[in-house]
């Protein structure tokens, strides 16, 4: 057992060591840029996904909200994954294809960020919503892994994590999450 404790853990090292990348730290100032400008702009960040990555907007959406590390105004940012009556009407109603796209056309507007977050970069929903974002001209934001699927080439920025395991995916999700907020944050 402690072999694949160790496993795990040097697996989950290795994939954030490569967002150690020019690239990546590159794509990350300006995911933060833009989110800085949004809100200084009167925009708001919505943000959205499935299963861990509906766990992770949830969590950016509190972080942004709330603090972070530091006592400062909340900023203006809402996860489409909270209100189950919105995500089963517009999934019986529509399809769960569109839960999020609807949502989006209701709340967003011309100025806002857009973080769509799916492991894959295939979510049907996910992609839907980035589609909407950028027929509405808002700003959007992928974070996926395994090559970042369709939604690398819908959002107008994507930060892919380099692999193919999804549980891994998600904790370089978090730490990426977690250096925005705490990058968004320094600024305000």
């Amino acid at each position: 057992m402690k072999n694949k404790i160790r496993q795990i853990i040097e697996e989950s090292r290795g994939v954030k060591d490569r967002l150690l990348t020019d690239d990546s730290i590159g794509i990350i100032e300006k995911i933060t840029g833009a989110i800085v400008n949004s809100l200084n702009a009167g925009g708001k960040v919505i943000i959205f996904g499935n299963g861990g990555s509906a766990a992770d907007s949830q969590h950016m959406a509190a972080e942004l909200v709330g603090r972070f590390k530091k006592e400062r105004k909340p900023l203006p940012a809402i996860s489409l994954t909270t209100n189950t009556s919105t995500i089963t009407a517009l999934s019986n109603d529509y399809s769960y294809g569109v839960s999020f796209k609807r949502q989006l056309l209701g709340l967003g507007k011309k100025g806002d960020i857009v973080v769509g977050i799916s492991t894959s970069g295939n979510a049907e929903n996910v992609i839907e919503a980035l589609k909407a974002a950028k027929e509405e001209g808002l700003v959007s934001i992928a974070l996926t892994g395994k090559g970042g699927g369709s939604a690398k080439d819908i959002a107008d920025m994507a930060l892919i994590v380099n692999s193919d395991n999804t549980p891994r995916i998600q904790e370089a999700h978090i730490l990426i999450i977690h250096i925005l907020c705490e990058l968004v944050e320094d600024r305000f």
